[in-house]
C-alpha cells in the first residue's frame, strides 16, 4: 500500500515510520527542508523517540520510507493520506489553523479518485466535515462517491508513540458511511488493535477531546486538592495512596500544571464551542494559575523576589521528553523574572544554547560554590532526585513541584523544604545557614 503522511513532526515522523516498518510504501510530506533532508539521509530528528532511529535508518536503507516538501506530489501518488499537521492556539485560547489550512489545500490539489483521507489531529468537533470536507472536494470531486475522508485521532504521547500505536485502539468516524467504512478496513489492516467506528466524523472528534478533558479535569482536582491539604496541614501525597485504595478513587499527584502540545490545548478546543462557562474551562484555569502559586510560595519564603537567584531543574513538560512547549517550568520561570528574579535553567535534554533560547540562563546543578537563594525541582530526573543540596551556597528553599525529593535533604542543607501538597518543613536553629 502506498501511504503519505503530512507533517512528519514528533508525531507524524514515528506514524510515518510505523507503517514503513510493516512494509508499505510511505511518503512523508513537511514543508520544512531540513527534516525532509535528515530523513532521507536515515536519518532521525527526534532522537529521543523510543525506538525511531533505528526504525527510520532501517526504512529508508530499503526504500519504503522518503520524504518531501512537495505534498500535492505525494498526494497524488498515495492509496492513503494521513494528515498529522499540528493544531494550536493563540494567546486567547482560539484554534489557530493557518499551517492545517495550507496543508490541506495542498492535500486537495494532489488528490485522486479512490484516495482515502484520514485526519489524525486533535480538531474541535465538526472540523473535518465543516472545514476540510469542502476543501477537498473543490469543484472536481465528490467525499464519499469519488474519495473518501475520516477522521481518526493519535492516541499517542511522545517517547512513546510506536509503542502506542501497537496497544490502543483506534477510534474511527466517517464523513459519510463509505467513509467510514474505507477507514476502518485500513486500520483493521494497519494495525493490531480493535478498530472502533463511531456513528460519525464528530463523535470521533469529541471522543478525542472528552479523554483530554478528562485528563486535566483530574490533574486540576489534585491540584486544588493538594492546596487546600496543605493550608490544613495535611501531607496529599499521605493521602493519596490511601485515597486511591478505594476502587472507584484515582486521584493524580499535583504539579505546577500540565504541559505539551496536547492536555494545555485540547480542552480548549471543547471549551470555546459552549456558551455556557464549562467545568473544562475551570480546570485550565486552575492548572494555567499553578506556576503563580509556585512563585507565591516562593515568595513568601524568601521574603521578595527582587534579586534572589532561582534555579529550575527540569525545563522539558515532563522527564525523559525533549519538549518544552507549555511546559510549566517555563510559565514558573517567566513569572519568577517578572517579579524581579535571576532565573537560571537545567535540563539533561537541552544544551546550554537551548536553554538561553528559552531566556533563563544555563546552569550546572551541584558544581561546589554556585550561589542560589532557591531551587526548584520540576522534573522527578534520577540525577534530580539524588542533588546535594549542601554544594549550593546561600540556599534557603528548595520547591519540589515534583513531590519526589526527600524533605531531609533540603532540611539538612539548611534549607526550607516546600511542595504542593505538603506542609512546609524548616530546617532547625543548628541546621539553617545564613
Amino acid at each position: 500500500m502506498k501511504i503519505t503522511v503530512v507533517a512528519l513532526g514528533k508525531i507524524g515522523l514515528p506514524v510515518a515510520t510505523y507503517y514503513a516498518s510493516r512494509g508499505h510504501v510511505v511518503t512523508g510530506c513537511d514543508r520544512d527542508a531540513r527534516v525532509v533532508d535528515v530523513v532521507n539521509r536515515g536519518e532521525n530528528p527526534i532522537p529521543h523517540e523510543a525506538g525511531l532511529t533505528q526504525m527510520i535508518a532501517e526504512c529508508v536503507a530499503a526504500g519504503r520510507l522518503r520524504a518531501t516538501t512537495d505534498t500535492a506530489a505525494g498526494v497524488a501518488a498515495a492509496d492513503v493520506v494521513v494528515v498529522l499537521i499540528p493544531l494550536g492556539i493563540d494567546v486567547a485560547g482560539r484554534s489557530d489553523f493557518r499551517a492545517m489550512d495550507e496543508g490541506f489545500s495542498a492535500v486537495a490539489r494532489g488528490i485522486q479518485p479512490g484516495t482515502l483521507v484520514l485526519l489524525e489531529t486533535t480538531v474541535p468537533v465538526g472540523t473535518s466535515r465543516e472545514r476540510y470536507r469542502p476543501v477537498l472536494e473543490g469543484a472536481r470531486y465528490t467525499c464519499g462517491h469519488d474519495f473518501s475522508f475520516a477522521f481518526s485521532p493519535e492516541r499517542v504521547q511522545s517517547g512513546r508513540v510506536i509503542r502506542d500505536l501497537a496497544t490502543y485502539p483506534r477510534v474511527v468516524g466517517g464523513v459519510d458511511a463509505a467513509s467510514a467504512d474505507a477507514a476502518s478496513a485500513f486500520y483493521s489492516a494497519t494495525h493490531d488493535v480493535p478498530v472502533i467506528t463511531l456513528a460519525s466524523a464528530e463523535a470521533a472528534e469529541f471522543c478525542k477531546l472528552a479523554e483530554s478533558v478528562y485528563r486535566d479535569v483530574n490533574i486540576a482536582l489534585a491540584n486544588e486538592l493538594a492546596q487546600i491539604a496543605a493550608q490544613d496541614g495535611v501531607d496529599y501525597y499521605e493521602v493519596l495512596p490511601a485515597a486511591n485504595s478505594q476502587p472507584q478513587s484515582h486521584l493524580h499527584r499535583p504539579g505546577l500544571g500540565v504541559g505539551g502540545h496536547c492536555i494545555p490545548v485540547y480542552p480548549y478546543f471543547l471549551a470555546n464551542g459552549s456558551e455556557q462557562p464549562t467545568l473544562a474551562r475551570s480546570a485550565r484555569a486552575i492548572n494555567d494559575d499553578m506556576h503563580r502559586v509556585a512563585a507565591d510560595m516562593l515568595a513568601a519564603s524568601l521574603g521578595t523576589l527582587a534579586g534572589q537567584r532561582v534555579l529550575i531543574l527540569g525545563l522539558t513538560y515532563r522527564p525523559g521528553v525533549r519538549e518544552t512547549a507549555h511546559s510549566p517550568a517555563l510559565m514558573l520561570a517567566r513569572a519568577l523574572i517578572q517579579r524581579g528574579a535571576l532565573v537560571h535553567g537545567h535540563d539533561p535534554l537541552l544544551e546550554p544554547d537551548e536553554i538561553q533560547e528559552l531566556g533563563l540562563t544555563p546552569a550546572r546543578p551541584g558544581r561546589p560554590g554556585e550561589r542560589f537563594q532557591a531551587v526548584v525541582v520540576h522534573t522527578a530526573d534520577p540525577a534530580y532526585l539524588a542533588l546535594d543540596f549542601t554544594r549550593f551556597d546561600g540556599l534557603r528553599v528548595v520547591l519540589d513541584s515534583a513531590g519526589a525529593v526527600d524533605a531531609r535533604t533540603a532540611t539538612d542543607a539548611g534549607a526550607s523544604y516546600l511542595a504542593i501538597g505538603r506542609p512546609s518543613r524548616t530546617p532547625s536553629p543548628v541546621e539553617a545557614r545564613s
